[in-house]
């Protein structure tokens, strides 16, 4: 399905700027660190964590969307270790120092248990997590994310998901949202960011 979106949108369907999360929170990069960026589509996240001194490895299901990031990266004049891999192909035992997950609300919630599983085990002790999406306020709107309450967030289930994390923000917002032509308008949002124990 998301290489048949992409290949099906001339340009960039989420923009090349980051997500406001990371503009807003210059706090999150670390220059030096290494990131994942997981389900990262074409690059505008990791591309920017790069930017800002982060050694970054990204992965996409899309080889359209991989492609794009590579594009992206070589114009920003930076380097992402890039890869074309599903969510259950990747090798997660992998470490690293943050791991970005931003808008990977395509799971239902048998699915993001494994996610959050996954993501702890990719992170060192005392590595950072950074999840932002759609709360489910966000249903019926129109302005991005599934149309599935399930698959959204609230804090109590992340607050859940991570316990004993330290949590370093948690904002529950509204905010009028441009990223390409894929998420324009309103939205209920979630940041959660907290660090493995």
């Amino acid at each position: 399905m998301w290489e048949e979106r992409y290949r099906g949108k001339d340009g960039y369907l989420f923009g090349t700027a980051p997500a406001a999360v990371l503009a807003e929170n210059p706090w999150l990069a670390i220059p030096g660190a290494t990131a994942l960026c997981v389900a990262d589509g074409e690059g505008r996240n990791s591309v920017h964590l790069a930017q800002q001194g982060m050694s970054v490895t990204s992965f996409d299901t899309s080889t359209t969307a991989v492609g794009r990031a590579n594009a992206l990266a070589t114009t920003a004049g930076v380097s992402v270790e890039t890869h074309v891999s599903d969510w259950d192909s990747w090798d997660w035992s992998r470490q690293f120092d943050m791991v970005v997950a931003i808008f990977i609300q395509f799971a239902d919630p048998a699915f993001r248990l494994r996610q959050f599983a996954n993501i702890s085990t990719a992170l060192r002790p005392g590595g950072r997590l950074l999840l932002h999406g759609y709360r489910p306020e966000q249903i019926g709107r129109g302005t991005g994310g599934p149309p599935y309450a399930e698959n959204m967030y609230t804090e109590a289930e992340l607050r859940e998901s991570f316990p004993n994390w330290t949590v370093e923000r948690c904002a529950i917002y509204e905010r009028d949202q441009q990223s390409g032509t894929a998420h324009v308008g309103q939205a209920a949002l979630i940041d959660f960011v907290a660090r493995k124990p």
